[in-house]
């Protein structure tokens, strides 16, 4: 009950990183009725961040999927900022930036920082162990990873990951403000990759190595996962929609975490990755993508 009450009680929520997770993220929480504080230390990111998350809403109004009201308020209770102390009086503070340990670990020690002492920080991280980020902060009782799916405004699932640290109390907030915003939530324990990408990398690494090694298209790889095991998307397809980095970033947490060749990222990823090809944000990837089109045109091998 005490959890129940804490997360009622909630009216704030800070978001830092302004890219697709964080914009999406930040939108969840505003439509969901908290006063929402999105930080990035760049001002283009946050430009457009504001300018999508506004669409978004005027397109679920017109939709029919949110009053006008609901969708002003919505719009009115997200404000955008470039200072890492406007985001102080946050009740929970949820971050979504680059896929790197050490980064995340600095920004939770600046966050752990200028919070309040009842601020709970979670991690929208995809691969890399909640201990080791809650190490870096005073408060590794109110450290927990809270994996939202891309793209966060459409996808229902949410992956709770309690540190070694985090407490029964937070864990139920978290458990309760997932719920809040409409997610279904799956809990993993704290090992690396948690229970969706573990499953999922190598599965996507595995297809970079049956095109590195010629075993078929690329078209026909993707289509034998969607047509012969009915995934929405094929596992490059998906690649490029997760972003080749991201994609490269997770695997080599788990190769490193468990020390498996399983997971030793294909060489052909890697050469996407070094060669700039990362996806849709790109506009390349394993497949090209037509600017202000959801269609792909495949791609030259590299």
């Amino acid at each position: 009950m005490a959890a129940e009450a804490r997360e009622m009680a909630m009216t704030t929520i800070g978001v830092v990183g302004a890219g697709q997770m964080g914009s999406g993220i930040a939108q969840l929480a505003a439509v969901a009725g908290f006063h929402v504080y999105l930080h990035d230390s760049d001002p283009a990111a946050l430009a457009r961040a504001a300018t999508s998350i506004a669409a978004a809403i005027r397109r679920l109004v017109s939709k029919g999927h949110l009053s006008e009201v609901v969708g002003s308020g919505s719009v009115n209770r997200l404000k955008c900022t470039s200072n890492l102390q406007d985001l102080q009086t946050a009740d929970v503070i949820i971050e979504a930036i680059l896929e790197s340990e050490d980064i995340k670990k600095k920004l939770f020690s600046e966050l752990d920082k200028i919070s309040k002492s009842s601020t709970i920080l979670a991690s929208n991280t995809s691969s890399i162990p909640i201990t080791r980020l809650a190490s870096a902060t005073r408060r590794p009782s109110q450290v927990i990873g809270m994996h939202f799916m891309n793209p966060p405004p459409i996808m229902k699932l949410i992956e709770i990951v309690r540190g070694a640290d985090t407490s029964d109390e937070v864990f139920k907030t978290i458990k309760s403000l997932s719920e809040r915003l409409g997610k279904t939530v799956i809990c993993s324990e704290d090992y690396p990759g948690f229970i969706v990408n573990r499953i999922l990398m190598p599965m996507i690494n595995e297809a970079f190595y049956t095109l590195y090694t010629g075993v078929a298209t690329k078209e026909d790889i993707d289509a034998g996962m969607k047509l012969g095991t009915n995934h929405p998307m094929g596992p490059l397809e998906l690649a490029d929609f997760i972003g080749l980095d991201v994609c490269l970033s997770i695997l080599r947490v788990l190769h490193n975490g468990f020390g498996d060749s399983k997971y030793c990222p294909c060489p052909l990823l890697v050469q996407y990755v070094d060669a700039g090809h990362l996806g849709r944000k790109r506009g390349i990837g394993v497949y090209t993508y037509q600017k202000g089109s959801a269609s792909v045109k495949p791609s030259s091998s590299l």
